[in-house]
């Protein structure tokens, strides 16, 4: 009896030791998630935090989860980059995804936009433009750095990184009010939903983030579904940022380096038009790091007439009918030729910018009154059965206000 228990604890042994040190493995890594928050290691058995872990292990086995990390892919490796070389710990790249789904194009009805969620205001407050041509808040890298420098900030008024990613949700004011009626800044009164310190999203928000740090460093979880190669990616760039002439033309760019019109689109959505700004004598786009080389070899400035409409002026033409004529704000005519008034003579040539605003909602182009998907192709530079495919598209009958997937 005894040789036979001895047997069956040998043949168990293994098992109880690996569970022990992946226990102790978990439980280590969850404790250095929490302290890079400024979390105590209690927080680990915070009810709400475990429950929303739960939850969220459950509704991301149906790969939700790994959809927002395979769709941001390519700039990932970009953001941890500009947060390597601040102070704020790399697990804020997961404040992104509870923000937006690492989705750059990411809008609320509130008027958040972006990977990070800036409200027009706070955008313009943190150097990000936003007018007629572009809207920063949806570039990449420099959305990035402006959220690095926004919580850097929210760390040195507010002295733990808890307490910034809290600011950052519910605001300065309201978190600085809460502090102060709550008498601490303790993580489990201004938690209380009891107390109510805090707004509930707010409440949730910060053990969002977390849960979603856990389940990002879950390699039994993300191994499991075979996803283990999108967080794991060296910190190579996938994507290379490059200086192009005032008033250039993305689809032009885009045929010098014999890619798709729309994938270069996708990394640049920042620009509400196919033509980077005209103030400036130069504008960075992104591209695929892999045609960094072919850039550089084949990417020559051209003149700027050279691939937009002359326009000679005529007798009784102001700015504003020339506008009209061509379906472009007159400030647009303004800009791309450098007028100081409305003053204009007859003969005078105008360069007119007659390039379709980019017209995609979360990714997607929204199906117009006339259009085909012949039509949408050749906007997009694309063939129809590519349509076809990524939409899983039976026929051609497509309907007005359909959100139709134009990029891989």
């Amino acid at each position: 009896m005894v040789i036979k228990r001895l047997l069956v604890l040998i043949l168990f042994l293994p098992a109880i030791v690996f569970a022990a040190l992946t226990f102790d493995t978990d439980y280590t890594r969850q404790v250095q998630i929490v302290r890079s928050f400024d979390l105590p290691a209690s927080f680990l058995n915070d009810s709400e935090l475990q429950k929303i872990i739960a939850d969220k292990r459950k509704e991301y086995k149906h790969r939700h989860f790994f959809k927002s990390l395979e769709e941001a892919y390519q700039f990932i490796p970009m953001i941890k980059e500009v947060m390597a070389d601040s102070k704020v710990p790399s697990e804020f790249l997961f404040l992104a995804m509870a923000e937006s789904g690492f989705s750059i194009e990411a809008y609320s009805h509130k008027k958040a936009s972006g990977l990070w969620q800036f409200m027009p205001k706070t955008g313009r407050l943190l150097g990000l433009q936003i007018n007629d041509y572009v809207d920063e808040r949806r570039d990449l890298v420099k959305s990035t750095e402006a959220a690095v420098r926004y919580l850097e900030a929210l760390h040195k008024r507010f002295g733990k990184w808890y307490l910034a990613a809290l600011a950052y949700n519910c605001g300065e004011g309201r978190l600085a009010h809460a502090i102060k009626k709550a008498h601490t800044d303790d993580v489990a009164v201004l938690l209380s939903a009891k107390r109510r310190y805090l707004p509930r999203e707010s409440r949730r928000y910060l053990r969002k983030i977390v849960a979603l740090a856990f389940l990002a460093g879950d390699e039994e979880f993300i191994i499991n579904q075979e996803y283990a190669y999108l967080l794991n990616r060296a910190n190579a760039y996938s994507i290379a940022r490059v200086k192009v002439a005032r008033g250039e033309r993305l689809t032009r760019v885009a045929k010098l380096l014999h890619m798709p019109a729309y994938k270069l689109t996708a990394l640049n959505c920042h620009l509400k038009y196919d033509f980077v700004p005209p103030n400036d004598a130069t504008y960075d786009i992104y591209i695929p790091y892999v045609k960094l080389s072919e850039f550089r070899q084949s990417y020559t400035p051209a003149p700027i007439n050279s691939f937009y409409v002359m326009h000679r002026v005529k007798s009784g033409e102001s700015l504003s009918r020339i506008g009209k004529k061509y379906r472009v704000s007159y400030t647009m005519i303004k800009d791309f030729n450098h007028l100081k008034n409305d003053r204009l003579r007859i003969g005078q040539k105008l360069v007119i910018p007659v390039a379709k605003p980019v017209q995609l909602r979360n990714g997607k182009y929204v199906v117009k009154r006339g259009d085909s998907l012949i039509k949408i192709a050749k906007s997009f530079e694309t063939s129809v059965a590519h349509l076809k495919k990524i939409n899983h598209l039976k026929g051609s009958v497509i309907r007005v206000g359909d959100l139709l997937s134009v990029y891989d």
